[in-house]
């Protein structure tokens, strides 16, 4: 027998370090660099929440300045006259038409969105695929304003056809109603966001999809899948959580576009059957017409309306984190 192997065999395990240890070690830094990074980390956070609630107590106080001067209902009253005396306002109008809007918004760019980039990451050539992704990240870096002035300008006078067409064959539903008025509406305005969300569903969704992990395809296409049931039963499941996200991100936008609202939008205070026809209103389109005009007590009315619009964004980012936990065996992470 070799003496050596012997030895070899005769000789200890090295002994790995227990759970406690690596515990320890990740929470005591001994190196300066970590010790740096750890507090940079903990302090970026630490000041995220300051933020946060300093936004807060700031909307939550000045609005309690507001609604206690409000003669009318804050939630019901359709209404927005801050000169009078006492001032009566309420949000019923702004929060069904920014809800609405935001909403036609979403059931236009995410499908669209999702489908462009499957073609970028899964269908389109390489070359084409490039050429694709550059002309949306050009979309993502136009300004609002120009999505505006493009809207008013381009966007509305084309639609009379489309309302024309909807209001001879759905006008019985009441929704897609018209009295043959500017189309200046909330179906307009939930185009134009659907339009302006677009580049950054697209961008998330087609980055998520990129993740996929090539054995999965392979072992799909190894079963004899075709190449949307590649998608189907690979792709889309790893990537869901990934898309709900981009959703979200998009929707918080179509919550608070401000400008192109304003300049597609004819507002009045009242809440329409009809998506054709002119009128309703939005929060973010109400504070930035009407800020420059307000007196103290109307400032603080918009920023009652804006505490509201914030709360509405806080509990969609909540409902999208408990969507994404529930879907998080289908994450990248765990893939």
């Amino acid at each position: 027998m070799d003496i050596s192997t012997q030895t070899t065999d005769a000789s200890p395990p090295t002994p790995q370090p227990s759970a406690a240890q690596h515990k320890r070690n990740a929470r005591g830094a001994t190196r300066a660099g970590d010790r740096i990074f750890l507090g940079l980390s903990r302090g970026s956070g630490i000041l995220l929440l300051v933020v946060m609630a300093a936004i807060a107590v700031f909307l939550t106080y000045r609005a309690s300045l507001a609604i206690s001067k409000d003669h009318g209902n804050f939630l019901t009253t359709f209404e927005w006259n801050t000169n009078l005396i006492p001032p009566s306002f309420g949000i019923a109008v702004l929060a069904f038409g920014t809800v609405v809007s935001s909403v036609i918004a979403m059931a236009i760019a995410v499908p669209i969105a999702v489908a462009i980039a499957l073609f970028i990451t899964h269908y389109a050539p390489h070359r084409i695929g490039g050429l694709v992704a550059y002309v949306i990240d050009l979309l993502a870096a136009v300004p609002s304003i120009v999505y505006g002035l493009w809207g008013g300008l381009i966007l509305v006078p084309h639609m009379v056809g489309l309302f024309s067409w909807l209001n001879e064959f759905f006008g019985w539903t009441g929704i897609f109603s018209w009295d043959q008025g500017a189309p200046r509406s909330m179906l307009t305005v939930g185009i134009l966001l659907a339009i302006m969300i677009l580049p950054v569903i697209t961008n998330v969704s087609r980055e998520v999809f990129r993740q996929v992990p090539q054995m999965h395809e392979e072992a799909a296409l190894a079963l004899g899948a075709t190449r949307w049931e590649v998608i189907r039963m690979a792709v889309l499941p790893f990537g869901r959580s990934g898309v709900i996200s981009a959703s979200m991100l998009g929707l918080g936008r179509a919550l608070g576009e401000t400008m192109a609202v304003a300049t597609v939008l004819s507002p009045d205070f009242d809440i329409h059957a009809s998506l054709l026809n002119p009128g309703g209103g939005t929060f973010a389109q109400n504070i930035a017409s009407k800020f420059s005009e307000a007196t103290a007590d109307g400032r603080d009315a918009l920023i009652a309306s804006g505490l509201v619009l914030f709360v509405i964004t806080l509990l969609v980012n909540g409902a999208a984190r408990i969507i994404i936990q529930r879907r998080a065996e289908y994450s990248g992470a765990n893939a």
